[in-house]
Parts: structure tokens; sequence; C-alpha cells
């Protein structure tokens, strides 16, 4: 099982980066393997991750957990100037356009100032599915990579421009990530919720993602000037149409957006991103904000890349 790093936070400015299993503050402990085993998708599931980049409506969360994340949530963009620890986070945006017509709050670091925020990233419903879709050939170590706020407000919320997760991963080798995205509300149409392009995992430039065209998300088809014709042809958005509760997981290399929110209602996520166990910094510099300074080569692990699920785990 996980352990702790024998750290506890302190009050004054918690630090649950240092805590590295569930604090019980969403889920019950699992105790055996079948508790494992009950998260794992069906081959047929994985087949069609496969095939298209994504799945979607996943059920991982219950309403009231939800609610329990969304008090943090409202909590952290009420008291952002004065909330506990904040400057651990790795970044805070509470618009990250910029534009007041267009809010976008994005977030990273929030697993390190809640249990509730905390204990997202160890989310069984999440952890087993994500070593099954990590690698085509077996099943993987899963690792933290780091988590993410999104939030677009009623009536004024912002896009998200269409892109390819790992052209902002680059700095990290080989490429053995995934994304999960949790609906905190509904997402309709009306509200901004998540589109994806189908078979867009396989658009690479050069064995690599696409190049970066908009790295504030704002111009939504940005990406239209890069795409070949062929490309174009078959940019057909899907709309993930998640309820309060599911998730949807894609590749690193699947193209998502998502058009502003002009509706009355809100439209919240939190992301999970996790790496195999096994990927390594392709950089000197640090990853994260204020995280550990890996030399180029070195393996991915330690207080801020806990290990979140072993396949061993579910092993009889």
């Amino acid at each position: 099982m996980m352990s702790t790093s024998g750290e506890e936070p302190s009050a004054a400015c918690p630090d649950l980066s240092k805590v590295h299993e569930p604090l019980g503050a969403l889920f019950a402990p699992v105790i055996d393997p079948e508790g494992w085993r009950q998260f794992r998708l069906t081959q047929d599931q994985v087949d069609r991750f496969w095939q298209d980049g994504y799945l979607t409506n996943i059920q991982v969360l219950s309403h009231h957990q939800c609610d329990k994340i969304l008090l943090d949530y409202q909590r952290l963009v009420n008291e952002a100037d004065s909330f506990p620890g904040i400057d651990v986070m790795y970044e805070f945006h509470s618009n990250q356009s910029k534009d007041p017509g267009n809010v976008l709050l994005h977030c990273l670091g929030h697993w390190r100032l809640t249990p509730s925020f905390h204990d997202v990233c160890f989310l069984p419903a999440i952890a087993v599915p994500a070593s099954q879709l990590l690698d085509p050939k077996k099943e993987r170590k899963v690792r933290l990579w780091h988590d993410q706020l999104f939030a677009k407000p009623p009536l004024q919320g912002g896009n998200v421009a269409w892109h390819q997760d790992f052209s902002y991963w680059t700095r990290t080798t080989p490429m053995a990530h995934l994304t999960i995205h949790m609906a905190l509300d509904s997402q309709t149409l009306d509200n901004g919720g998540l589109h994806y392009i189908p078979g867009s995992h396989r658009w690479t430039r050069h064995g690599g993602p696409l190049p970066v065209t908009d790295f504030d998300f704002k111009d939504m088809e940005s990406i239209q000037t890069i795409l070949t014709d062929e490309e174009k042809a078959n940019f057909k958005p899907v709309h993930a149409n998640l309820k309060k509760g599911e998730a949807s997981i894609h590749h690193p290399l699947t193209v998502h957006g998502s058009w502003a929110n002009r509706s009355e209602f809100s439209r919240r996520a939190c992301v999970v991103n996790y790496i195999a166990d096994g990927v390594c910094s392709n950089s000197d510099e640090p990853l994260l904000q204020g995280t550990t300074k890996f030399k180029k080569g070195d393996k991915m692990e330690g207080q801020f890349h806990p290990l979140v699920y072993d396949p061993a785990w579910s092993r009889s």
C-alpha cells in the first residue's frame, strides 16, 4: 500500500504533498484486491479509448463528493489572497484570459491545500483505469503529474482553445501521460462543455505533438492554422456531455477544447494528470513552480509525484 513521508502538514501552512496516501476526505480506503478490481474498465472501453483517443461518461464521483470538492473550490476563490498555504500552489489564475468578458479560472497544485483536493488525486475510480490506459501493451504503475481546476462562471465564462495536452508537457519523457477531466457541474452545449476530436491522438509532427498556437487558451480556432487538409477534413468535434460526477479520460495527444459559457449556470471541473512510473524529466529546470529540481533524465518521483496505484494491489 501507499505510505506517507512521515511529515504532517502544519496548520499555518498546510502542504499535503507530504502525505502520499488518501486522507479519507472523499472515500473509504480500499483494503483488498477485489476492492481495487471493481474500478477496472472493460476491454470494450479500453479498445474504444485507443480507437478514439478518449473515453467519456465514466461515473467517478457522487454528487455528495462533488459538493465537498466545490466547498473547497468556492473557499479558494473567495479567499484567494488569504487562503492558508496558497503560496505552495504551482499556478493560480483567477482569469487566465485576462478578458473580464471571458473568464477562465485555472490553477495547478491545489492538491497540496485541502484534504478533498488532495484525495481526488488518489481516487481509485480514476487511478485504476489510468493504469490500464497509459500503455497499450501492459498495465503500468501510476504516478501523479499534476492536478488542475478549470472554472467558467455563468454568462461570462471563457473558452479553452483546441490543444493537445502533451504540447505543454514536452519537458517530460517518454510520453506516457493521461488526463482525467471530472465534471463538478453537468456540462452542456450552453455552459462550455468539453469537446473532443475523435482520432486526433494520431496527429503528430516529427513524432511529437502539434505546435502550440495559443498558450493562454484564448483563441479557440488558432489550431486551424497548423492543420493539414486531411486533419481539417476530420476535425469533427464531439461533445463529451458529462454529467455531474462523470469523467472523461483522454490520450495526451487527443485534441480537445471547449467554448465559452453563456448560460446561467457554472461549469467547474477538476482535472488529474497522471504519468506512468518511469517517466523522466526532460529538462534541468523545475518541472512545476517551487517543486523538486530534477536533472534531465532523472525519474519523476518523490514528494510531488507520488505513486497512486500499482497493478500488484489488484492481484490476490
